[in-house]
């Protein structure tokens, strides 16, 4: 591993869901050339993934920042979308508020936020409604 923290940005685009989860895959292979074990990859790789699709149903996009180190990873994604009106019924497994069109491609299944703290060892979520949300999730090593 390395003694420095490792950063990478990258912006989610909201229009075009054939690019979301770009930044994930990004991560994911630069985690793995790092040296991180697969299982850290792969619980990192799942929390951003559904913060990422998140972003794109709900906030027309948004950024994701991961900082990686020697004894964890964080992510923050930030988004200047709606918000999230009731936290606490949000992170309930199947509460969706995506729009049919969405559903039918396979999205908004309600399971985004669920996996995300299933994923990460600490999460924390800052809305405002009617300005957006930055979500942090962290990963230990």
């Amino acid at each position: 591993m390395m003694s420095d923290v490792v950063k990478f940005h990258f912006d989610v685009d909201g229009s075009d869901f054939s690019s979301a989860g770009a930044a994930s895959v990004s991560v994911k292979k630069k985690l793995r050339q790092l040296g991180y074990s697969p299982e850290v990859i792969r619980r990192v790789s799942i929390a951003m993934y559904e913060g990422e699709i998140n972003m794109v149903i709900h906030a027309n996009g948004g950024t994701a920042d991961v900082e990686a180190g020697d004894d964890k990873i964080v992510i923050v994604l930030s988004d200047k979308g709606p918000g999230i009106p009731d936290v606490e019924l949000a992170m309930q497994a199947g509460y969706s508020t995506a729009k049919d069109h969405i559903r039918n491609l396979g999205f908004g299944a309600g399971m985004g936020l669920p996996n995300m703290i299933k994923y990460t060892d600490d999460l924390r979520i800052d809305t405002v409604v009617g300005e957006g949300t930055t979500i942090t999730m962290t990963v230990l090593l």
